[in-house]
């Protein structure tokens, strides 16, 4: 699936992701990346229920990237959402949410974040309510 954003191109193939361009941005910049090694994020890619890669109008350069993990029917969590910095601004991180929330609007999302609460109530996100524990990782 392909989709136009203002010249940019939002694809769920997983063969088309530079691995590369994500894990720059994800092992330098993402202050929620750093800790993974590559293998690991390789393994989360390619375990993934979905990935989405967002790519640079004629140049095919990948400015973006999200996925989930998911028991693809009734809980979903989304993670890894980025649009690189020279990008930004111009709607392709809410464009970029929005394609992967529509193909799971069916299920319960989660995700975490630090800095992008208004970006994701946009789509309905909130804090948990009383039914949400959470078991968080050791330190490192």
């Amino acid at each position: 699936m392909i989709t136009l954003h203002d010249g940019y191109e939002i694809d769920d193939d997983p063969a088309r992701i530079d691995r590369d361009a994500v894990w720059e941005f994800l092992s330098t910049q993402a202050y929620w990346g750093r800790w993974r090694a590559r293998a690991q994020l390789e393994t989360q890619i390619d375990v993934a229920w979905r990935v989405l890669a967002l790519y640079g109008p004629g140049t095919g350069r990948t400015v973006g990237f999200a996925r989930a993990v998911s028991d693809g029917v009734s809980f979903a969590y989304l993670a890894d959402v980025y649009v690189h910095p020279d990008v930004r601004g111009q709607g392709l991180g809410v464009a970029l949410v929005r394609a992967m929330l529509d193909t799971g609007a069916h299920m319960r999302w989660t995700l975490h974040t630090r800095d992008a609460h208004e970006l994701y109530r946009r789509f309905g996100f909130s804090a948990p309510d009383e039914t949400a524990l959470e078991r968080p990782a050791p330190p490192r």
